[in-house]
């Protein structure tokens, strides 16, 4: 017997585990995970089953059809660039019976991060100085930008192919290490940003955070910022918080309107002291590891696309402002504690200094998620153990 709807999760990560607590959280209980690995998701007692797929269009598409004889309408949850492209390109043969929270005329254009800027210029919103690298007498260029500049691919292609997500350049000197890597990765068709590296640490990343339905309209949004990342100032998230001026609220406003972008997207802004200026980072078309902050600060996105897919009322929810909350990813902050110098402070400080403190994966309603992720916290501590006593022996 075919049923009516399900909610389909892409990626059983940090992201993919959120937005199946938010779902599950409003009563939503026909909850599928699709992933390429047995990630903590799919440990999870709140959903319906776990399918395994390859990084392929054509495993997707067959996987989502297969789901289709199961279910009626199956709305879509897509929590990395490729899963957007994948799904991009299978677009004629799913989309009647498929919800995509995504514009289908301009995603790939959108995707790309030297595009974003160009937005930026046209808008007035603020970007680091910034080139584009598409050949290898590009490289000379980099020298109009003043030392260290962070060099990362225009689109995500880490994850389909071997390079760096990011790459930070202190001088000349690595330049010329680097450049012999940089030309490979030019000649095979890839293109770079070469911008100015913002002073501050990660607790300077901003985020606004909005779901903009397909007919152009933003259904309800939330802000905040992180408070530490991992494994670097360049990383991903570790510590998160509600906090946010309204700056950054009008700034990623402006860009979801202005780029004509739908379903869920996350501009990210660092704040630059030198000219007290909230610079965007890049524009995030999916779900990110700490979008669960909006779920605990009172605005569920996930589940107000939910809605606008049904075609149901969405109420505007007012996110909670007037008491801190944090939101920690223990595996990322046990990491930063052993990595990272005089760490202890800060840790700590992202656990105690706010009105409520919770931590990514923990449910002890569910508690299986957290187990196999501390059990890779374990082994990732006992791997780097022994790697270490090699080098010393």
């Amino acid at each position: 017997m075919t049923k009516n709807d399900c909610a389909l999760v892409l990626g059983g990560y940090v992201n993919g585990y959120s937005i199946i607590q938010e779902l599950h959280e409003k009563k939503i209980e026909e909850i599928i995970l699709f992933g390429y690995s047995r990630e903590l998701a799919s440990y999870s007692n709140k959903i319906r089953k776990f399918v395994l797929i390859d990084k392929t269009p054509d495993s997707l598409q067959r996987e989502i059809k297969e789901l289709h004889k199961e279910y009626t309408k199956i709305i879509i949850f897509p929590t990395d660039d490729l899963q957007l492209e994948n799904l991009h390109n299978i677009y004629p043969e799913i989309h009647s019976f498929c919800f995509l929270p995504f514009n289908p005329e301009n995603l790939l254009t959108c995707l790309d991060k030297y595009i974003q800027y160009s937005y930026c210029e046209k808008l007035g919103v603020p970007y680091p100085k910034t080139i584009l690298l598409q050949k290898k007498e590009d490289l000379e260029n980099i020298k109009t930008i003043p030392f260290p500049i962070l060099l990362k691919p225009n689109k995500r292609e880490d994850l389909r192919r071997k390079i760096f997500r990011n790459l930070k350049i202190d001088d000349s000197e690595d330049l010329e290490k680097a450049k012999k890597n940089i030309e490979g990765h030019l000649e095979s068709g890839i293109k770079f940003l070469a911008s100015e590296i913002i002073p501050g640490d990660g607790s300077c990343i901003y985020a606004y955070v909005g779901y903009r339905n397909r007919k152009g309209r933003i259904l309800n949004e939330w802000t905040g910022k992180k408070l530490s990342q991992y494994p670097d100032n360049f990383g991903v998230f570790s510590a998160a918080s509600n906090e946010a001026p309204e700056e950054v609220l009008v700034q990623g406003r402006t860009l979801l309107n202005s780029m004509d972008i739908k379903g869920i997207a996350q501009p990210e802004f660092k704040y630059d002291f030198r000219d007290k200026k909230y610079k965007l980072m890049e524009i995030n078309l999916r779900s990110m590891m700490w979008h669960r902050m909006g779920r605990l600060s009172g605005v569920d996105l996930h589940y107000s696309q939910y809605l606008d897919a049904l075609g149901k009322k969405v109420s505007p929810q007012v996110q909670v402002k007037n008491k801190n909350i944090h939101f920690l990813y223990l595996k990322h902050e046990i990491r930063n504690l052993i990595r990272q110098r005089k760490y202890l402070r800060t840790f700590l400080k992202n656990i105690i200094e706010s009105d409520e403190t919770h931590f990514a994966v923990y449910d002890r309603k569910d508690i299986k998620p957290f187990l196999k992720d501390s059990t890779d916290i374990v082994r990732s501590a006992i791997r780097k153990s022994l790697q270490a006593l090699r080098i010393a022996g």
